[in-house]
């Protein structure tokens, strides 16, 4: 799912840059006044957990990649603003130090993947979650649930991000300057291959873990956190 450098013009990529300035700094304020001083090594923690899980990626037709995330897990242990700090962080430095996702698409990449797959998951986990135990077999169900959903709309993000770029950006001649594949290649292409294969692969990270951490230590999932 990561964009590199190159597939996004400079103006979309300014443009997500500028998006996520905000939404960065609300969630670091959202993190000062939720995250307690016993979950603050967790932020840590779930930010070396997305960054391990997303270089286990696999290349898709198109010119990007898919992989698991782990951000709706993180989003479920402690809030989804806090899960946007952690994978941002995840993702600045993949981008900076391994080159996996280009640095003038950390903005795009930022939003898909530490935005918008933590806080779509994150809702779909509350809504089937509301009102049950917090060991409940639910959860777990929940948990899943959420993390296929976050996943999958994130892709799709990703997708007709890539597949506006031939429509917006071309020569006089319709040769595309940027991302050479259309909404009809690029959504598919991103968003079979989540539905498919690796939404299910973060189903049973992001499931086994909330089953895991129930038996260990069942306050995570005491209250809900925004």
């Amino acid at each position: 799912m990561h964009i590199p450098d190159g597939y996004l013009s400079p103006a979309t990529c300014g443009i997500f840059g500028a998006v996520m300035i905000p939404i960065w700094t609300v969630a670091s304020k959202a993190v000062k006044k939720t995250l307690n001083v016993r979950q603050v090594p967790f932020l840590a923690i779930g930010a070396a957990f997305s960054f391990v899980i997303m270089m286990f990626n696999v290349p898709i037709p198109g010119g990007s990649t898919g992989h698991a995330v782990g951000g709706v897990l993180v989003a479920i242990l402690i809030g989804p603003w806090a899960a946007c700090i952690a994978v941002t962080v995840a993702l600045v430095i993949q981008a900076l130090l391994f080159g996996d996702g280009g640095i003038t698409a950390i903005g795009a990449n930022c939003f898909n993947m530490a935005f918008v797959l933590p806080f779509a998951g994150y809702y779909v986990y509350t809504l089937i979650s509301s009102g049950s135990p917090s060991g409940s077999g639910r959860r777990v169900i929940a948990a899943g649930a959420g993390a296929y959903a976050g996943i999958c709309v994130a892709a799709l993000c990703a997708g007709i991000e890539f597949g506006l770029q031939p429509l917006l950006y071309h020569t006089a001649n319709g040769q595309a300057l940027y991302c050479p594949y259309g909404l009809n290649v690029a959504v598919p292409a991103m968003v079979v291959g989540h539905l498919l294969v690796f939404g299910w692969v973060e189903v049973i990270v992001t499931a086994l873990a909330v089953k895991y951490l129930q038996k260990q230590d069942a306050v995570f999932f005491e209250g809900g956190r925004s």
